[in-house]
């Protein structure tokens, strides 16, 4: 049996929180390997030529949660809550989410990741959910709380591709994450909201999957709508390939 080829971005060694992002990154690699796919990281550092070359050997892209983004990606300054900027990892995943959209490949975001995906294609963040208007909390972190702890719901988009995969019209979450869409891409469709309104997914319409999350599934193994994700993700690359 062949195994589809599922890239996988990871965090700089230098992230602050680099015990915490080990986890997360060590849950998404069970994920996409319980769901069938073969899962490689892509490291830092790589010129433009050898990503490349790279990226077109995967039948799919899963970028991975962490740091900040850049604000000036967005043509914002720094927040004194930003915290993990790294302009290499930036570099690299801006590349892959332009080349995974223009190339029609299965693609998957988690936190972060859905963040750099409407940013490449010219949206804006809230630097802090604190400049969102009437924001309620969203990072329930540890060690105050466990990865797997759900503090909120959020409601789903009929006739979407995350409706298709979760099958519930409200699901619970969990939320570690301390920025949030602003201003969403042209190109992207929202297809779950938070009780406040901060966007929790995000599809590209026509593309052949194309989703992005903004919890965090791997750390809800035993949650089968959790699984489900990874698993439709690489069915999706299954059939790329």
């Amino acid at each position: 049996m062949s195994y589809p080829l599922i890239g996988i971005t990871v965090h700089p060694k230098t992230a602050p929180d680099r015990a915490d992002l080990d986890i997360l990154l060590e849950g998404i690699i069970h994920g996409v390997e319980r769901a069938g796919g073969s899962p490689l990281l892509i490291p830092l550092g790589l010129g433009e030529g050898t990503l490349r070359n790279l990226f077109t050997r995967l039948d799919g892209l899963l970028l991975a949660g962490g740091g900040d983004i850049d604000p000036a990606r967005y043509g914002a300054q720094m927040h004194e809550s930003m915290d993990g900027v790294d302009v290499d990892r930036d570099r690299i995943e801006f590349a892959l989410a332009r080349w995974v959209t223009e190339d029609n490949k299965p693609f998957f975001g988690i936190c972060r990741g859905l963040q750099v995906l409407n940013v490449a294609r010219s949206g804006a963040l809230y630097r802090d959910i604190s400049e969102h208007p009437s924001a309620i909390r969203h990072t329930y972190s540890s060690p105050d709380y466990p990865n797997d702890f759900r503090p909120h719901e959020v409601k789903i988009e009929e006739d979407s591709t995350l409706a298709r995969i979760i099958g519930q019209p409200i699901i619970t979450v969990n939320s570690l994450h301390h920025q949030a869409c602003k201003e969403i891409a042209p190109g992207l469709r929202v297809t779950a909201l938070a009780p406040d309104g901060i966007v929790e997914a995000v599809e590209i319409p026509h593309h052949p999957f194309a989703l992005a999350v903004q919890w965090h599934p791997e750390c809800l193994p035993d949650a089968p709508e959790m699984s489900a994700l990874f698993e439709a993700f690489v069915e999706a690359a299954k059939a790329f390939k």
